[in-house]
């Protein structure tokens, strides 16, 4: 198996503490901004910006800001959940159930779990990180004829695993956080970070080293031959 096919496989979301007393060194950084750097990006538009937080009072200050689940999350987040490892590897889409809290896996409490959840500090979702890579992009561009900027959010999304993979490669854990593009969390960070009003928060990676050995999720994908067609639709396989 090729070296860069074996750290694909191996990626995954990093969902435990993280050191705060263990800095991510500048070389490596560097490296994983140098990633990011040459991510395909359409028309080579390169619309985005990164905002590396490593300084202790930034980061205390971002995780005093508060977040709160929405039910619209809760609801489709259940569309994505099997209820055991036997109908996971039957639909070999979406997460196991238990990884959740029970409320949250009962389509007859969602909206009382949604209403009654505590506003919690952005410290939860940091959890000890020493890093965070806030990507932001300029909200008045768009790759050129692309309705909704497809592309542009495409391209948000190769920068992204560019950087997920050379961190994978560099042996440092890395946790993509979509919570600090809500619109409440987004306009405090951007406050706090003097981002101008016409950027966007795309997503946070949350970088670092864990403090307890990380969870191995049961992870499952479709094979080959459930998604190629080969020269025409229905004509499964290579």
């Amino acid at each position: 198996m090729s070296e860069i096919l074996k750290i694909i496989q191996e990626r995954q979301s990093t969902r435990v503490p993280f050191d705060p007393n263990r800095p991510v060194s500048k070389e490596d950084v560097k490296q994983i901004l140098e990633a990011a750097r040459w991510a395909p990006t359409a028309h080579n538009m390169q619309n985005f910006e990164v905002v590396v937080v490593d300084d202790k009072a930034v980061l205390e200050k971002i995780g005093n800001i508060k977040s709160r689940i929405s039910e619209e999350f809760l609801r489709e987040n259940y569309e994505q959940l099997s209820f055991s490892k036997e109908e996971l590897l039957k639909k070999k889409t979406g997460i196991l159930g238990a990884m959740f809290p029970p409320a949250w896996v009962d389509p007859a409490k969602i909206s009382e779990a949604a209403r009654q959840a505590t506003p919690m500090p952005l410290t939860q979702s940091i959890r000890g990180s020493p890093t965070l890579l806030i990507v932001i992009y300029d909200s008045r561009k768009r790759a050129p004829a692309s309705a909704g900027d497809v592309l542009g959010f495409m391209s948000l999304g190769c920068v992204m695993e560019n950087m997920w993979l050379m961190a994978k490669a560099l042996g440092v854990s890395l946790q993509i956080l979509s919570a600090f593009s809500a619109p409440h969390v987004e306009a405090e960070l951007k406050k706090l970070l003097e981002v101008p009003e016409y950027m966007k928060i795309a997503y946070t990676c949350r970088l670092g080293y864990p403090t307890v050995a990380s969870t191995k999720y049961f992870r499952v994908r479709r094979d080959i031959e459930d998604f190629v067609h080969h020269n025409q639709i229905g004509n499964k396989g290579l």
